[in-house]
């Protein structure tokens, strides 16, 4: 190939495309027809020609004008695809595709996805709880635990962590882990790992701890973190 070939090649360019269009589309329901068609779009958005003609786009796919039409009024039916009306300066309409339908899609099924992870695994959490408490969580417990997670924003692994280590402890109630989580956010502690390293650092000062002059323990400055030994 000689050199004047390769450098047109080169100046050919390339197209953007995100890496979502082909981890999600197939989620999202469309086939590879679908998704390839709506590629060529994306294409001849990004060479400033944002209303292909089914013609145009047929000539670059293996279907017909007829199914290229009919494929577009599918995807703009059930909104992956958009007809937008645009003004230029000199006051003349003209229409264009919009692929942001597409893109809003896409993010729905990403925030869902997550969702119903989180719902997922917070449903664990408090199954463990109840097992741990070998009885049904009452209402407030309940609450609290969701006030942890919700607007503490504290890690689901950090909260069953500080539950061992009430159980270790035989002090099994949850004003005595909002104050161990309390604790460890005040010194930055947000993982089982970085707990383990905060335990390990003060451990020497849980070794002198006594009961007060009420014959009550007082609730730890620094949580003891031998049970985040993984088993």
């Amino acid at each position: 190939m000689e050199r004047s070939q390769i450098v047109a090649l080169m100046q050919y360019g390339h197209s953007s495309i995100s890496k979502l269009l082909f981890d999600y589309y197939a989620r999202l329901g469309l086939n590879e027809t679908e998704m390839m068609l709506l590629l060529h779009i994306h294409r001849f958005i990004e060479d400033n020609h944002p209303f292909p003609t089914p013609a145009e786009l047929s000539e670059r796919m293996a279907v017909t004008v007829s199914e290229c039409s009919e494929l577009l009024r599918s995807l703009i039916k059930n909104d992956f695809l958009r007809m937008e009306e645009n003004q230029d300066e000199n006051q003349v309409m003209y229409e264009t595709y919009s692929l942001t339908p597409l893109y809003e899609r896409i993010l729905q099924e990403m925030f869902s996805e997550n969702e119903s992870e989180n719902t997922n695994e917070d449903g664990k959490l408090y199954e463990i709880f109840e097992e741990e408490f070998s009885r049904p969580l009452s209402p407030m417990e309940y609450e609290t635990i969701k006030v942890w997670l919700d607007q503490d924003k504290y890690k689901p692994e950090l909260i069953k962590s500080a539950l061992r280590e009430a159980v270790i402890s035989g002090k099994l109630n949850l004003r005595y882990m909002d104050r161990i989580l309390h604790e460890w956010h005040k010194n930055g502690v947000k993982s089982p790992q970085e707990a383990k390293v905060y335990g390990e650092k003060f451990r020497p000062y849980q070794k002198g701890k006594r009961p007060n002059s009420k014959g009550k323990e007082d609730l730890p400055q620094y949580p003891n973190i031998n049970w985040l030994d993984e088993t």
